[in-house]
């Protein structure tokens, strides 16, 4: 570690000395100084350095036994290796001068190099004796940095403008003319918007088409940087940036994505940067050629949405097929079987009857199932019916078209006060129909049933990513003491057709349609039961809908 003074002139000074010299120079203070500061003795061993010298040299000399640089290796400025003795601090010690403030390369041990300008200069006791000398070392490297790439950007400019003079230079008359013919070609192009860049992307040039499609006119946009025309996601993701240094890579660089206008608005672009280069292949600037394709980008997307909608409706196709192919064959069996027994028995009124009866009832149920299947295929997409919906309402209007099945078995219906949400209405008429349907069709003697509805906490909606844990949900339950089932049907019970028992009544369309139309209004349906025991319908759903038609 870097320590105070603790010699002058070689080994032989005294420590009172060393000490006086070190109150003197105050190295306390010198260790919090920013600037690379050291000393050494006339011998030029190293006697202090402070810390921001240890961090420039990226090492930390051994006192009293290193010579008088701290650095691994010292350079010129043309990075030619500088013997220790020709060093300025070497000088110095030898000459016991002060020289004027030079400019040196040191290397560190882990090979990076540093520009630095040191100030070496003698230190006298009170006599007017030689003691040793101090240096300071002022890092220029992010200096000479900004000095290079400004020569160079110079160098860049003054070699584009010497580009374009000789091509002027070369033109014959003939040629002058052919190039007017050609610039007034791309200057009145609308279809295109047709630019020069300089290597920085600084726009040198505007025509009509870029005009009308950016929206700038030229005397506003001249000397500006094209990274404008990029959304703000993209220059985050440096995307001007990359389309420049594939154009320098590959010669040219192409892209389609969303482009902003001079209005703020946004038009999807097809763009070709081409790098242009002079004789000795050094990059001069940048041709950028832009087209609006906005009108095909929405006619792809239209029709991306028609495949999806398309691959929906095969999808209910399937399931009609289902229908037409094994529950509706049944049914129109037994009508075609009974009308023969019918026809067969026309003078046995009491059979015939009879007949026409069975005859009826599969009727009713091939009528049932189809209009099951309707209701199932009408939900689909229904944005723009969602309003204002008052559960205690609409629970009111179930109770009342289940009103005679409720007091043939005596049900037991207790409910809490729920709430309002934003809803398809005859949707949630639905979901509610159905949930109390099941729970009546499957109960037991003394069938009870509640339904209830609490705020669902931000812990219940980050369990499930359907749902959205920045909106406000509610938790709605439906719960019966009825026959119940097993918990491994949880998932099956929501499958079209699927009956958890042999002697079941219905499709199982109805719960199919629970989960499909809680899905539409962006919630989440769980089921918990046990044989015996009951079963619970557990409904989160938003209070406020985030849908494309979302109300504001």
């Amino acid at each position: 570690m870097r320590s105070n003074i603790t010699t002058g002139a070689g080994y032989s000074d005294s420590p009172e000395k060393a000490q006086a010299i070190a109150t003197s120079y105050g190295t306390d203070i010198l260790d919090n100084v920013p600037a690379a500061i050291y000393t050494c003795d006339t011998q030029g061993r190293v006697t202090y350095f402070n810390k921001a010298a240890a961090e420039l040299w990226g090492r930390e000399p051994e006192l009293h036994k290193d010579l008088w640089c701290g650095s691994w290796k010292i350079f010129t400025t043309e990075g030619e290796n500088l013997p220790l003795d020709d060093c300025p601090m070497a000088i110095v010690l030898k000459n016991e001068a002060t020289i004027p403030p030079q400019e040196i390369v040191v290397e560190r041990p882990d090979g990076k190099r540093r520009n630095v300008m040191v100030h070496p200069k003698m230190l006298y006791d009170a006599n007017g004796t030689a003691i040793g000398a101090i240096n300071m070392l002022q890092d220029i490297t992010e200096k000479k940095k900004q000095e290079v790439a400004l020569k160079l950007s110079e160098s860049n400019y003054r070699k584009l403008a010497e580009y374009l003079e000789k091509k002027v230079e070369e033109r014959t008359t003939n040629l002058k003319q052919s190039e007017q013919r050609y610039h007034r070609m791309v200057e009145e192009v609308q279809d295109y918007a047709i630019i020069l860049l300089d290597p920085e992307g600084n726009i040198l040039n505007w025509n009509k088409g870029a005009e009308q499609i950016k929206g700038y006119k030229e005397s506003e946009i001249i000397g500006k940087n094209y990274r404008l025309f990029y959304r703000e996601e993209d220059r985050k993701a440096l995307l001007p940036e990359k389309l420049v240094s594939t154009a320098i890579l590959d010669g040219r660089s192409t892209h389609e994505g969303w482009r902003v206008k001079k209005d703020g608005s946004q038009f999807w672009g097809s763009v070709v940067i081409t790098a242009l280069h002079d004789d000795e292949g050094q990059i001069l600037g940048f041709s950028k050629v832009t087209r609006d394709l906005t009108e095909r980008k929405l006619a792809e997307d239209q029709k991306e949405k028609y495949a999806r909608d398309i691959e929906v409706r095969n999808t209910q196709l399937e399931e009609y097929a289902h229908i037409a192919s094994h529950d509706l064959q049944e049914p129109l069996r037994k009508v075609q079987v009974f009308s023969d027994l019918v026809k067969s028995n026309l003078d046995n009124k009491e059979k015939a009857i009879l007949y026409l009866d069975r005859m009826r009832n599969s009727a009713q149920r091939m009528a049932t199932l189809i209009k099951d299947v309707l209701k199932y295929s009408k939900v689909s997409d229904f944005d723009e019916f969602f309003d204002s919906v008052d559960l205690n309402e609409v629970l009111t209007n179930v109770k009342e078209d289940f009103n005679l099945l409720l007091e043939e078995k005596q049900v037991k219906l207790t409910a809490s006060n729920l709430p309002t949400i934003e809803g398809i209405p005859v949707q949630i008429h639905q979901l509610l129909s159905n949930l109390l349907g099941n729970a009546i069709k499957f109960s037991i003697d003394c069938p009870e049933i509640n339904i209830s509805s609490t705020e669902a906490s931000k812990a219940e909606l980050e369990e499930f990513p359907e749902l959205d844990p920045t909106k406000s949900h509610i938790k709605l339950r439906v719960s019966d003491n009825g026959v119940g089932f097993e918990p491994q049907y949880s998932e099956a019970i929501f499958t079209m057709f699927k009956r958890l028992r042999s002697d079941a009544q219905g499709n199982g369309i109805g719960l199919t349609l629970c989960k499909k139309i809680v899905e539409n209004h962006k919630g989440k349906i769980l089921v918990e039961s046990s044989p015996g025991a009951g079963t619970t319908f557990t409904i989160y759903l938003p209070k406020k809908y985030a849908g494309k038609h979302a109300k504001k």
